[in-house]
């Protein structure tokens, strides 16, 4: 398993992790029906566009990777919500309407350089992000259901995966 890691596990565990993140709901929002956030989600197809960068949520629909600095960059957009995976750093939030389409998210590890999003531009193919942390991602969208293959290859001094234990057997 560590020569899978090494070639390429962790690019696909990225992408696994942040298609799973998109699926699920922050615990701020559980059971939230009213205040000055209710609303204001933007989601595809719901007609909120966005004037200046001009992108709808729609559009920003799908899984957008790249390099910043040298390092890979996952954005995965369905149905509302964001997960991004970069350097260090996982978050995940929603696209807002706040005027212009925006992502808000919300990163663990006191990771805070790309907690608010705004689009600069968006063709279909190439999605450039202006993050609040003063961060500029340039992203190509990822073909459905396949992989990036123009992504850097990883280090190969890469620690090694702990071995999990074993599960208890039922009885």
């Amino acid at each position: 398993m560590t020569s899978f890691v090494r070639t390429g596990g962790v690019v696909v565990a990225a992408l696994a992790a942040s298609l799973a993140l998109t699926a699920c709901g922050s615990d701020d929002d559980a059971g939230k029906g009213s205040g000055s956030d209710a609303g204001s989600s933007a989601t595809p197809g719901d007609g909120q566009g966005s004037d200046g960068a001009g992108t709808d949520a729609a559009a920003l629909e799908g899984t957008w990777v790249g390099l910043t600095g040298g390092k890979n960059v996952t954005v995965s957009i369905t149905a509302g919500k964001v997960a991004l995976v970069a350097d260090q750093a996982v978050c995940q939030g929603d696209v807002k309407d706040m005027g212009e389409v925006m992502l808000a998210l919300k990163c663990t590890g006191g990771a805070n350089d790309r907690t608010m999003g705004a689009i600069e531009s968006n063709d279909g193919k190439k999605l450039v992000l202006s993050w609040d942390g003063g961060v500029k991602d340039t992203l190509t969208k990822a073909a459905p259901g396949k992989l990036p293959t123009d992504l850097p290859s990883l280090p190969s001094d890469l620690p090694s995966l702990p071995e999990l234990p074993e599960a208890p057997s039922a009885s």
